[in-house]
């Protein structure tokens, strides 16, 4: 139980670092935080909520993994070398596509139940 335990807290230190360190991720984690007071208000179902969540937890995730990605790279390759910026920019790339597919998946589940609620 203890070394599953270090294990939480490696990852949770993890997690803060990236909060810290990446003004991306502070964003995402606002916006998440955002997108959870939406659909609290609108009274998503289950199902809709999933979704949300799955889309949330994505992003995140990729944002996680790209600084992990530049925080590697940047140790090995301190100069610019072409392998090392392609890595940095596919990961980059990762979370924008997340992003972008998750902003679609809130307007898809979002954008009805907000606009008859601003229009209603």
């Amino acid at each position: 139980m203890r070394k599953f335990a270090a294990s939480v807290a490696v990852a949770v230190s993890g997690i803060g670092f990236a909060l810290r360190t990446q003004s991306h991720m502070r964003f995402h984690a606002f916006a998440a935080l955002i997108v959870c007071g939406l659909s609290f208000i609108v009274s998503l179902q289950p199902l809709e909520w999933a979704i949300i969540l799955l889309a949330i937890t994505i992003v995140m995730s990729a944002e996680m993994i790209n600084t992990a990605v530049e925080q590697a790279v940047n140790l090995a390759s301190p100069s610019i070398h072409p392998v090392a910026k392609a890595a940095k920019d596919v990961a980059a790339g990762a979370v924008l596509f997340a992003a972008a597919v998750s902003a679609i998946i809130g307007l898809l589940i979002l954008g009805p139940p907000l606009w008859r609620l601003l229009t209603g």
